[in-house]
């Protein structure tokens, strides 16, 4: 067995495994170090993968409520929270053991072991099977993804005091569920045990939800989740838990400043963003630059301060998203062969995979003004969309930003049904400089909810067809 490598990459999740596999088809030897039993990182694991298994599993149990006016007619559901657990960790184990599997068709292999950086050229593992290892290779890529951020003062025991890893395990439905941070984790984690039946209340510490989203989509979405029966508590911040018999007495005060309150409760989810995990990587002493905050500093071609070592996803700066992760591990490998491939930061998506979905790409409206861009904005709403109304889910509406002069997209939003899927088409367009025009005469299938997007690249130039 060699210990000598082309590439090594640190970390098996999206970035890394994504990394591994595109250099291995380029030519490559590669290993890859993975402490974790399975693959695929904290988004196949603990992650995106399991959340979204639960997202669906819980969106169609409470789609039941609707099926009468339908004509379906079923007794009321009974939920089996095993089972739907089951459910969610059959996704988990097709999905890592899929890349278990590319591992092995690309010849890719897999160290199991924590990895130190030891300088340019040399990694030590820690094998989970004890003793160590020195690898050795020309490059390195730093793929470790991140961990979830601690609130000061509370102890997250991933039983009643849960991150986001615990409650995706919880083994009962909680009465009352209060999830600190109205980002995506938190809103979409609180959807899923919201349709099984708690009552769930959300508080954030600043003025709206989604920190960054556009501000107008923001408070539709919020709006919307008031009628799905949650309690919002903006502008608050959490000064305390303290357990009280079998449940939660959760402080809490306005951000400002202000009378405190206490809330009850039988879970507390604490979702206020991640943070890089660099620990044990070794990175003082090889010499590795990191900022204040921890991530690892690289220049624009993903490379680190210290010769043939880079870095890549969570662990540098950028959205901490699996897709970003994904697409700069490609990148990366296209370039140690020696190509030139290009990664546009510009056009990246989001999703908030919640009933309705939430999804953008480019700039928000509050962004553009900050900038003093003039712009031009059109927006259609799912109410006046054939496919919308006959489904009956009309809520939400699309919104394009385009240029003032030159009519290049700029931005797009869309909260509705579906939205993820819809907000490609704008990636797409944005990646090659398109304008709304090219939008609005391009041909849109019918009926579909994709047809208010090109309505609202029509409105754009203020000529809609259907309000």
């Amino acid at each position: 067995m060699s210990d000598t490598f082309d590439l090594i990459v640190i970390g098996a999740g999206p970035g890394g495994y994504e990394c591994a596999i595109r250099a291995s088809q380029l030519g490559m030897s590669v290993a890859c170090v993975e402490k974790r039993d399975a693959l695929g990182g904290t988004c196949l694991n603990v992650g995106c993968i399991p959340s979204k298994a639960l997202l669906h599993a819980s969106e169609l149990f409470a789609e039941t409520d609707h099926f009468e006016k339908m004509g379906i007619k079923v007794g009321k559901p009974k939920l089996d929270l095993g089972a739907m657990q089951n459910f969610k960790q059959q996704a988990i184990d097709g999905n890592t053991q899929g890349i278990e599997f590319l591992f092995k068709k690309n010849k890719i292999e897999w160290v199991k072991g924590t990895g130190t950086l030891k300088g340019a050229g040399e990694v030590e593992v820690a094998l989970t099977e004890g003793g160590t290892r020195t690898l050795k290779a020309s490059d390195i890529v730093l793929a470790t993804g991140s961990d979830v951020a601690h609130l000061p003062g509370i102890d997250v025991d991933e039983k009643q005091i849960v991150s986001s890893t615990g409650a995706l395990e919880l083994e009962k439905v909680p009465g009352k569920l209060v999830v600190v941070g109205g980002g995506v984790i938190g809103l979409e984690l609180g959807s899923v045990w919201n349709r099984l039946g708690s009552e769930v209340t959300v508080v954030e510490f600043l003025p709206a939800i989604l920190p960054g989203m556009d501000g107008e989509v923001a408070k539709t979405f919020q709006r919307i989740l008031k009628k799905q029966k949650f309690a919002l508590k903006l502008g608050s911040k959490v000064t305390g838990v303290e357990k009280s018999g079998k449940g939660l007495k959760v402080s809490i005060e306005p951000a400002k400043g202000g009378d405190a309150e206490v809330l009850d409760a039988d879970v507390v989810l604490v979702c206020i963003g991640r943070v890089a995990y660099t620990e044990g990587l070794g990175l003082d002493k090889a010499g590795v630059e990191v900022d204040e905050r921890g991530r690892i500093k690289v220049d624009a071609h993903l490379k680190t301060n210290v010769d043939g070592v880079h870095a890549i996803g969570d662990a540098i700066i950028g959205p901490m998203l699996a897709h970003k992760a994904m697409e700069e591990g490609v990148v990366l490998a296209e370039r140690l062969a020696g190509q030139s491939p290009h990664m546009n930061y510009d056009v990246i998506p989001g999703v908030v995979y919640t009933q309705p979905e939430v999804a953008s790409v480019g700039k928000t409206e509050e962004e553009l003004k900050e900038a003093g861009i003039e712009y031009r904005a059109g927006k259609f709403p799912f109410t006046a969309n054939g496919r919308a109304k006959a489904n009956q889910q009309t809520d939400g509406f699309v919104k394009i930003l385009a240029d003032k002069k030159t009519d290049k997209v700029l931005g797009v939003h869309i909260i509705g049904t579906q939205a993820g899927e819809m907000i490609h088409e704008a990636v797409t367009v944005m990646e090659f400089g398109g304008a709304a025009e090219d939008i609005a005469r391009t041909c849109h299938a019918h009926p579909t909810l994709s047809e208010a997007v090109k309505e609202a690249a029509l409105a754009v130039d203020g000529r809609p067809l259907h309000m």
